[in-house]
């Protein structure tokens, strides 16, 4: 079996005998079948290596094609007509309201989902670009993966946000083409913006402390002096000679060079003082405001006319979305880093209780009576308080940097009014209220839960009130990250779904249609994160339903969707100018800030709650059962992050105990290595269990309903895609690596009596180890789960399909189930090859147990560099000293351990290496990583 061709058709005979006994595995058996032979003379690590290239190509591929069935057509010409062909033309007024304020707000954040290496992501971007068939000649050959750094992602950020805004130039220029041609006495009062673009790389302080301050001012600084040449470059490209060249051009060379000064170490106040003093004096290139550029070039437009009077009103459009930047920018900090800060300043002897309406009238009497306070970059570098650190740091982008745009604080597990209060108490402190929008995250299933009576509690405060009018939103974040996690998806976003809802009644209950809604849904590009894969349609609306923009819309509040494009994942749909442009024209085609009021109105799954709540209860309480399951946190933390590659700046530490891994808790995993390890384990959890039980016996009233429901049918299509790729056995057969009684067996016919002594001392090892009994558990329940499920699919009626889709799905699931087959035999290969290494003598702490533990928990690196420790195939030689005096001793060279390294602890590394590819490649099937 040395082709892919060979170990998928040996699967496909592997899976023909479950029919004889439903308890045989497939997936383990193929394991076995790769081991035998790699053990033996029949397949090297060399053929793994071309077996891994093979199907990890086919994954990349697959990638490829997937990400352009999202966006399609990706041709520029044919989105071009595609958008004009879209536009209405009747009405000027209801043209100007459609698009003169943002479709969507994009936002890229960065947490760790950098899966694909450059070279990879750029292969996948560009074959995704263009319309011809994907061959082989867009793989790339694997290359050592660097570590993401801060600065990696904040480069990744700025190229994808460049090239959206190209596409939204291209947009706006439509838009006023068209706008031009239909009315053209009163098309330069036009004023479009259909996209707004944001960035929290840099600025978000949640679960980190490695971002300086210092770096946020340096990193806003940069991405003013990059504003500031595009604006320069598009200007020059339209007129090379235009007298506004003049500013931009020494604006942009001045924000560089204060960009290099806080780009330094500034740790010495010496060195602090100058560069602050440098940004914060006085200099005729020190650009604030781009509102003067703004009308200059819109009075040129309405004089000029033409073709360049639309050029012209493009830049002018870009400069207004943007401002000083390359789009806004947010800051985020977690709810307790806030309530530390508060009680340094109004609670000293800590005794406010947030969650008690005392606190409330404390806050709200401090906000009335609070005074401005100046603060200088001195404030800023002593200052010890996270949240107040950053509030220091908005006041001088403000005051220095961009006096326009405003500045987003997100305020992670919000769950108490209060916590919004004491936002808002410091934003008036250091005087930028006007400024900042408070934006409380709503995700822990807490918060979800209780996030209702926040909301109103909140909106009653005429303070807030007063705030948000002055701001004209009320803005809110909901995440799909931990509560994805914790409440499971298809609960999450319809607790995320009804808490849209409150939003929209509450304002409309306390007087607040006079201003904006602003909804930040963050997710991921996983399935597992609150991105729907089927198509960009349910993409954008499984976050924010056809239900919830209808909830806005009938109380006549304006809505404004925000969306993430999160890490490498995210940024490959604005990776290439094809794909950015395809992306936004398909969302101006949807018009996600749009609802119908009557949407719902005929969706039964809104009509007959009592079916639809007791259908989110059930499914909620099946994936509660399985997170305070010690069975699933055993399995799920069983190889510890082993299974991952890093895949970003903000890295998860792994556990310095060596056993701690046995008592290892989910919230000691992030939200994005946990769903990234159930993709790797087989089985997304947090996706499809639930559903097959909360329909327990398809009753005819619930599957009428789930079958009459759009929005079921839009739960369903996730539940079925996470599905295709499921495989309840791949379970199984990783607790199967831990079962004593296959050890002991695995030589016991002769066959490999070369394995005698190693089987042996695995058996004896794993004799008490209780992971092969959690996977055979967590299989089980995910087992009757799934008939159950299986059960409700038959009830419901036939969902039609594509003739191909069907023989896809079946190759996708054999392409990965030969990769994790080929993953089985390859940490077979390290158990035995670290079972067979002699013993060593202990050392700082470590024996040979603890190695071994780390194998068996993928701490490889850590276990590799013990054993190089304990067998050095480099070290001193006699002859590397130049000595005048003779010596007997020592007789001859020393060999060293050359044959350990070269038998055993390269085979371990190598092997674990093409573990980590197979591990990309399982990623690129499922769309995305965690």
């Amino acid at each position: 079996m040395k082709t892919v061709g060979a170990l998928t058709a040996r699967l496909q005979e592997l899976h023909g005998r479950t029919a004889e006994t439903p308890l045989f595995n497939p997936v383990f058996q193929l394991s076995l079948d790769l081991s035998r032979l790699l053990e033996g003379d029949g397949l090297s690590l060399d053929d793994c290596d071309a077996l891994v290239g093979e199907l990890e190509c086919a994954a990349l591929l697959r990638r490829a094609e997937r990400l352009r069935q999202l966006v399609a057509p990706v041709s520029p010409a044919t989105n071009d007509k595609a958008l004009a062909d879209s536009l209405e033309q009747d009405d000027f007024a209801a043209f100007c309201a459609q698009w003169e304020q943002p479709q969507l707000h994009a936002v890229f954040t960065a947490h760790p989902t950098f899966l694909l290496t450059p070279a990879q992501a750029q292969a996948v971007a560009a074959a995704a670009s263009q319309d011809g068939a994907i061959g082989d000649d867009s793989c790339v050959a694997p290359s050592t993966r660097k570590p993401v750094t801060l600065g990696i992602e904040h480069d990744q950020v700025m190229a994808a946000m460049a090239h959206g805004q190209d596409a939204r130039d291209t947009i706006t220029a439509r838009l006023l083409t068209h706008a031009q041609a239909c009315w053209p006495d009163r098309w330069q009062d036009f004023k479009p913006l259909p996209f707004r673009f944001a960035s929290w790389v840099g600025y978000d302080m949640d679960g980190r402390t490695d971002i300086t301050w210092s770096a946020s001012i340096g990193f806003r600084l940069a991405e003013k002096a990059a504003r500031l040449a595009r604006y320069r470059d598009q200007l020059a490209a339209i007129d090379a000679g235009h007298p506004l060249l003049m500013e931009l051009a020494p604006a942009a060379d001045y924000a560089g060079a204060r960009a290099a000064d806080f780009a330094g170490d500034l740790t010495d106040p010496a060195a602090l003082s100058l560069a602050a003093n440098r940004l914060t004096a006085h200099d005729p290139r020190k650009l604030l405001s781009l509102q003067p550029c703004i009308d200059r070039l819109e009075s040129e437009a309405a004089a000029v006319g033409g073709a360049r009077s639309v050029q012209l009103k493009v830049l002018a459009a870009a400069m207004r979305a943007d401002g000083l930047g390359m789009g806004w920018i947010h800051f985020r900090v977690n709810a307790k880093q806030l309530h530390n800060g508060l009680r340094r300043r109004l609670d000293p002897d800590g005794l406010l209780d947030l969650s008690s309406k005392g606190a409330i009238v404390h806050l709200r009497r401090a906000i009335a009576a609070v005074e401005p306070l100046r603060a200088n970059f001195a404030a800023l570098a002593i200052e010890s308080s996270t949240a107040i650190r950053q509030f220091l740091a908005m006041v001088q982008i403000l005051h220095h940097i961009d006096a326009d745009a405003p500045i987003r604080m997100l305020v992670a597990e919000c769950e108490e009014p209060a916590t919004v209060l004491a936002a808002l108490y410091f934003a008036k402190l250091f005087g930028i209220a006007d400024k900042v929008d408070v934006s409380p995250l709503f995700e822990t299933e807490t918060a979800l839960e209780h996030g209702g009576r926040l909301l109103d509690a909140l909106l009653q405060e005429e303070e807030y009130c007063a705030y948000a009018r002055q701001r004209g939103r009320v803005a809110i974040q909901t995440g799909f990250s931990d509560a994805g996690r914790f409440v499971g998806q298809v609960p999450a976003s319809l607790a995320i779904e009804r808490l849209q809802g409150r939003l929209a009644a509450a304002m409309a209950a306390n007087g607040m249609e006079d201003v904006a809604a602003l909804v930040f849904d963050t997710h991921g590009e996983s399935m597992g994160r609150g991105a729907h894969p089927v198509s960009l349609a349910d993409r954008v609306s499984w976050p924010l339903s056809h239900w919830a923009r209808g909830r806005f819309a009938a109380a006549g509040i304006r809505l404004e969707p925000e969306v993430s494009f999160q890490g490498g994942d995210g940024y490959l749909f604005f990776a290439t100018p094809e794909l950015a442009l395809a992306t936004l024209t398909r969302l101006a085609e949807l018009r996600p800030a749009e609802g119908d009021e009557e949407a719902a109105e005929d969706d039964p799954f809104y009509r007959r709650t009592d079916l639809s709540l007791d259908f989110y209860r059930a499914v909620r309480d099946h994936q509660h059962e399985h997170l305070e399951s010690r069975t699933y946190a055993r399995a799920v933390t069983a190889f510890g992050l082993g299974l991952l590659n890093p895949t970003g700046s903000r890295v998860s530490r792994r556990q310095s105990d060596i056993n701690a891994d046995r008592e290892m808790s989910l919230r000691q995993i992030r939200a994005i290595p946990h769903n990234a390890i159930l993709q790797q384990l087989g089985y997304p959890v947090n996706v499809i269990a639930g559903i097959g039980s909360a329909a327990d016996g398809s009753d005819p009233d619930l599957t009428e309903m789930l079958a009459g429901s759009a929005r079921a049918a839009q739960i369903l299509r996730l539940v079925r895609s996470a599905n295709a790729l499921a495989s309840i056995k791949t379970v199984a057969a990783y607790g199967e690596l831990f079962n004593s009684a296959y050890w002991a067996s695995r030589p016991y016919r002769g066959l490999e009596d070369h394995l005698t002594g190693p089987c042996a001392a695995l058996a004896e090892y794993l004799v008490k180890d209780d992971r092969v009994g959690t996977f055979r558990r967590l299989a089980s329940r995910l087992r009757v789960d799934a008939v159950k499920l299986h059960q409700l699919e038959l009830a419901l009626p036939p969902v039609a399909e594509a003739a191909d889709t069907g023989a896809e799905r079946e190759a996708t699931r054999r392409a990965i189930g030969a990769l994790q087959a080929l993953r089985l035999a390859l940490f077979q290969h390290m158990f035995l090859r670290v079972m067979s290494i002699p013993a060593f003598s202990r050392a700082n702490d470590v024996s040979r147990e603890d190695v071994l533990e780390m194998v068996f928990t993928l701490r490889v690196d850590e276990a590799l560099a013990q054993l190089r420790r304990a067998f050095p195939t480099s070290f001193p030689k006699p002859s590397d000293f130049n000595l005048a005096e003779p010596a007997d001793y020592p007789e001859g060279d020393d060999a060293g351990y050359a044959s350990i390294g070269r038998d055993f602890i390269e085979p371990i590394d190598r092997a674990y290496a093409l573990s980590l590819r197979i591990g990309t490649a399982i990623a690129n099937h499922f769309g995305a990583h965690g």
